[in-house]
């Protein structure tokens, strides 16, 4: 989410990230995306790498973090581990070590007492076998705490790929002003009292336009007509083959081993491996197990590093090291990460709620990013 929020105007002053590979290649990135993108020519580094659990305890991170002292206005974003909540992972729930982790977020919620969270996770939360342990959560927050929820697609963003994810949003409630204090007290989590709309770029998208299907092999569909449609689409993220030559990451991709491919028609992503997308048609969520990567729409390869970057939103002067024996890695941290306008939109979200409820502008706030 860190890309979002700066560009909102969030300073990242903390960083947390589990894995020490992803670790590096956000370094890589971050570097060469501020160098290029915003002149601040200053090494990216995650501040802590490690879980949550084995960092010492909330006064340790906030020392690290705010080293002259605890300011009086900062923010907490993060999206604990997803895998004990997701319909693709083991769906352990908050029985799993990384659903543990998302109480263990709640912990340094309450504890450290920022001026708002937002906690970023899979809409599996919500399903009813964990339902009960969500709504006491967000009961716990909400002590301290105005809270919302919403689930968020990127599609609606802006974003080439239909993602959809569940956002929790608090703000302190000793922060809020007297005028919307009243009102606040009634408002309850998954109320919609936040809005989100306001933020989003193409409300339900999905639904908004005519989306094509599959085309017969070797056809070349028709692009659509609507500006405003074709952003949406894939299209727009395909590496060409002059790019392919000069730009980061954009060869990097794994090899077809199988003549499979051939036969699966442009648009076909009912298969749970294979799937080919539609070059005007938005991109599936960009996640992949077992390096399953998803197909060119008509180049009979898999989707390069890139390209996945591009539908996560991620400008190209984002670059990642071309290391190898590194590109699992770089797949799973890319699939892992909030696209980059839905991040921003929630950034700006959390701004335009500072000020309406609490009177704070942005240019006063940083914030602590835990990312494990």
């Amino acid at each position: 989410m860190d890309m979002g929020f700066e560009n909102a105007g969030f300073p990242a002053v903390w960083t947390n990230e589990m894995d020490p590979i992803f670790a590096q290649l956000y370094a890589a990135g971050m570097t060469s995306w501020r160098k290029k993108k915003k002149g601040i020519d200053k090494p990216a580094q995650i501040s802590a790498v490690g879980k949550l659990l084995d960092l010492g305890g909330e006064e340790v991170i906030l020392h690290k973090a705010f080293p002259k002292g605890r300011p009086a206005l900062f923010g907490l974003i993060g999206g604990p581990p997803c895998q004990d909540f997701s319909s693709a992972g083991l769906r352990a729930g908050f029985d799993g070590w990384r659903g543990d982790v998302t109480h263990q977020y709640c912990l340094h919620i309450s504890y450290m007492q920022p001026a708002f969270f937002i906690m970023e996770n899979v809409t599996g939360l919500l399903e009813k076998k964990h339902r009960t342990e969500f709504t006491e959560l967000c009961r716990f927050l909400s002590k301290d705490y105005l809270v919302d929820y919403a689930k968020l697609n990127a599609l609606d963003y802006g974003v080439p790929q239909s993602r959809e994810r569940l956002f929790i949003i608090g703000l302190r409630r000793n922060l809020l002003i007297p005028a919307r204090a009243a009102e606040a007290a009634q408002y309850l989590p998954g109320s919609g009292w936040v809005d989100w709309n306001q933020e989003k770029a193409c409300i339900k998208a999905q639904r908004k336009y005519k989306w094509p299907k599959t085309e017969k092999l070797g056809a070349k569909p028709k692009q659509p007509t609507d500006k405003s449609q074709y952003a949406l689409c894939l299209d727009k993220c395909l590496v060409s083959a002059a790019e392919e030559k000069t730009l980061a990451n954009a060869s990097e991709r794994f090899n077809l081993l199988s003549e499979k491919h051939l036969t699966i028609a442009e648009g076909d992503v009912s298969r749970r491996s294979f799937k080919k997308l539609h070059r005007y048609r938005f991109s599936p969520t960009a996640c992949y197990g077992n390096n399953e990567v998803h197909l060119h729409p008509y180049n009979g390869k898999r989707l390069s590093v890139r390209e996945v970057l591009r539908i996560q939103g991620v400008d190209d002067e984002y670059e990642l090291p071309a290391t190898n024996g590194f590109l699992t890695k770089k797949f799973k941290m890319i699939g892992n990460g909030v696209p980059v306008p839905l991040a921003e939109g929630v950034a700006r979200t959390v701004a335009r709620l500072l000020e309406t409820y609490c009177g704070i502008k942005t240019s006063k706030m940083c914030y602590d990013h835990s990312s494990e």
